[in-house]
């Protein structure tokens, strides 16, 4: 599957331009964390952790807590911030707790040809990935040019927020070649329709 596209509702998008916000399109169409070996692949897919690094450790209580982040991390990105409104300021101390852990440590190992990899010191706890999350949330919210860069999808129907980074500022979907295609299938058939009118 390229990064991107998604063609099933179990596969998983990593196109927002951030790890917390690629957690966020986890809801859309359906719930994609409804098990410990999808959040597997969603912890590799986003590049918290490098690829082959052993997630067997994971149980049950992993999506759980991944959807909880999820959870907080909602209302401090898809809207104003709000500060003084109980539901905001609970969320954003959720998010500055999650961050305190310290995240999985990587070191530069050689790789079969020599080169330098990434590989994690050791294998990643739950506490390590939900601080990563949360500490690209806290970045997220306090670098004005990444938080100006947030854009909801113009798709029918989609929640999922992403950074514009495109030029001038003029992307409208998540994915061009998901939202983007069904506008341009819905505008091709209003405009035959028309024809046939």
């Amino acid at each position: 599957m390229a990064l991107g596209t998604v063609t099933a509702p179990h596969e998983l998008r990593f196109d927002t331009g951030r790890v917390c916000l690629d957690l966020l399109a986890t809801t859309h169409p359906v719930e994609r964390l409804g098990s410990v070996e999808v959040l597997r692949a969603w912890i590799t897919g986003s590049g918290l952790v490098p690829t082959g690094t052993a997630l067997a450790h994971a149980d049950a209580s992993w999506p759980a807590a991944f959807r909880e982040l999820r959870g907080w991390l909602a209302p401090l990105v898809r809207g104003r911030p709000v500060p003084g409104v109980r539901s905001y300021d609970l969320a954003l101390a959720r998010i500055n707790e999650l961050a305190r852990a310290a995240p999985p440590v990587p070191r530069a190992v050689p790789g079969e040809d020599g080169a330098l990899v990434r590989r994690l010191d050791g294998p990643p706890g739950r506490a390590a990935l939900l601080a990563a999350v949360a500490r690209d949330a806290v970045d997220l919210l306090t670098d004005p040019v990444a938080r100006g860069g947030l854009r909801q999808c113009e798709g029918d129907n989609c929640p999922i927020v992403y950074v514009d980074t495109s030029r001038g500022r003029r992307r409208r979907w998540c994915s061009s070649e998901i939202c983007g295609n069904r506008e341009r299938v819905a505008r091709h058939r209003r405009r035959a329709a028309l024809a046939r009118a």
